[in-house]
């Protein structure tokens, strides 16, 4: 349908848009910041112009416009079998998980967390729970979503999924019993996998949708009666007819 089709083009427009600005983000700011010890959080505070804010409202606006044309039968996969959860019903759990992740996005953008070195105010808690959940809200609608897709795209789907949980776990770790090792990277790792999974969504929400038109070839024994009756008539004519005697 030409509406979804489009949709996945601004899907993937708004990924690249907040990939762009991402990068300018971690350009322009302090030469003093190392991306493999802060997080994306510590370079956005630290970013005066607010370009990694941006990026994320882009970025969660770009899987927003993916939600309603993933909840239509055209991106569901043809099993001929009810699908769990998230096909049923107008929002399914992994669409819900998916909202949650635009939602936290959008939270964490709007609340920035304190600078770096700072002890954590309420804005900078605010600010890490909200990444925690949409970093972990994605990977796992990602995981339910996948069953609804082409079997390849599904694939990947999954494959971005586990590897965002394992880079979310050794995330954890880092913050905590590891002493912030590469935290940075780890993180940055993270976001990159779950937005290839994004890609692979927009992709193909994207592609455009082909109908094979099947051509109808009549059987042999449905013709039988017809060749036949034409036959039968060429019979008739070609028997010579006999004068009737008069009595």
């Amino acid at each position: 349908m030409p509406g979804t089709r489009t949709a996945g083009l601004l899907a993937l427009g708004g990924i690249a848009l907040a990939a762009l600005l991402a990068v300018i983000g971690h350009v322009e700011v302090n030469d003093d910041l190392s991306p493999w010890s802060l997080t994306v959080s510590d370079f956005a505070v630290s970013d005066r112009g607010g370009v990694i804010d941006t990026a994320m409202v882009v970025l969660a606006l770009a899987t927003a416009v993916l939600l309603p044309p993933l909840r239509r039968p055209a991106a569901a996969r043809p099993t001929g079998r009810p699908t769990a959860g998230p096909g049923r019903g107008p929002f399914g759990w992994a669409e819900a998980l998916l909202t949650t992740w635009v939602l936290g996005l959008l939270l964490a953008a709007v609340v920035p967390t304190n600078e770096p070195g700072l002890p954590m105010d309420t804005a900078a808690y605010v600010h890490r729970y909200a990444s925690v959940v949409a970093f972990l809200a994605l990977p796992v609608g990602g995981w339910l979503l996948a069953a609804r897709l082409p079997a390849p795209a599904g694939r990947w789907v999954r494959g971005f999924a586990v590897a965002s949980v394992v880079l979310a776990v050794a995330m954890v770790w880092s913050a905590y019993p590891g002493d912030r090792v590469l935290i940075g990277l780890v993180e940055r790792m993270l976001i990159l996998t779950e937005v290839a999974a994004l890609t692979v969504l927009a992709l193909t929400v994207a592609r455009p949708i082909t109908r094979d038109h099947a051509v109808v070839v009549p059987d042999k024994g449905d013709e039988a009666p017809a060749n036949d009756h034409h036959n039968c008539m060429i019979d008739a004519k070609a028997r010579p007819v006999t004068p009737a005697r008069a009595a």
